[in-house]
């Protein structure tokens, strides 16, 4: 039975009495007002309006030519489709690496003209300042380590990063560093399940794994990935529920078959005029 979602808007007190209780957190990527209300009527606790749009919707290679005027209109779309989860938006590239007031400034567009709940920046580092700025200005930040798309050139491309001792004490580090900072929350990207278990035991604010094994607090997946909207190749942590591919795809091709066959429109879908004005439509023509 599908889950039916709370009647009041998700808050972050409860999300960490969620963490208190062991209560599982559940995080899904949207895009538009569709997918926004179909994720919270599942019962989601938290859309993210994911700078993966990039890739899944725009259809380029990276996450990294998104703009924020494009994650403005992605995130008002969504926000206009849910009304119980809280909505978190993807900080573009090149929207807070600059200093910490360009950082604020364009969180404070994200929340006031996007409608946002919140924002997610990637890393750590010079990221903390950044942070710390915008929760001091009232908006919540979700932080997010290990596999950052934004920066997966320096990474060395996309793969699992903690995977040795040295880095995942790196990590456990970065995430400590977050939660001072002020994030709410944090995401854990492609790292070892022991890794994350030990960097959830290490804070006190909830983890959203993907790719991060069971131990976080919560999980989070792309919707194109969950849905079998992606083709091609994508990364052993994906799980797909559905084909919507060859769902969508079939339907399109019936489509066509109908229309080019004569058989669509029929007459269900076609509009009808009383008699009485047809008449006075055939001496129109009479008179003519």
């Amino acid at each position: 039975m599908t889950a039916q979602p709370a009647a009041s808007k998700m808050t972050l007190p409860e999300l960490a009495a969620m963490r208190a209780r062991g209560d599982r957190i559940v995080m899904v990527t949207a895009y538009d007002a569709p997918s926004g209300r179909l994720a919270d009527d599942a019962g989601v606790d938290i859309v993210l309006v994911g700078d993966s749009a990039g890739t899944t919707v725009l259809g380029g290679t990276s996450t990294v030519p998104v703009t924020l005027d494009e994650m403005l209109v992605f995130t008002r779309g969504v926000v206009r489709g849910v009304s119980h989860a809280l909505v978190i938006a993807d900080m573009p590239f090149g929207s807070y690496q600059v200093s910490d007031a360009a950082a604020l400034e364009h969180a404070i567009r994200l929340v006031k003209e996007g409608g946002a709940d919140g924002v997610k920046l990637e890393g750590a580092g010079a990221t903390l300042t950044r942070i710390a700025a915008i929760v001091d200005a009232g908006i919540p930040v979700m932080g997010h380590i290990g596999l950052t798309p934004q920066s997966a050139t320096l990474l060395g491309g996309y793969r699992a990063q903690g995977r040795t001792a040295d880095a995942a004490r790196r990590l456990i580090d970065d995430a400590r560093a977050l939660e001072r900072a002020g994030a709410f929350a944090i995401v854990l990207e492609a790292i070892p399940a022991i890794v994350a278990e030990r960097v959830t035991a290490e804070i006190g604010v909830p983890t959203i794994g993907i790719g991060a094994g069971a131990s976080c607090c919560g999980q989070v997946l792309v919707w194109h990935d969950l849905l079998g909207l992606t083709r091609g190749s994508t990364p052993r942590f994906v799980k797909r529920y559905a084909d919507l591919d060859g769902v969508i795809a079939g339907a399109l091709d019936a489509f066509v078959q109908d229309v080019r066959g004569g058989t669509f429109p029929g007459p269900d879908h076609t509009y009808g005029m009383p008699d009485t004005e047809r008449e006075k439509l055939d001496d129109a023509k009479v008179e003519r």
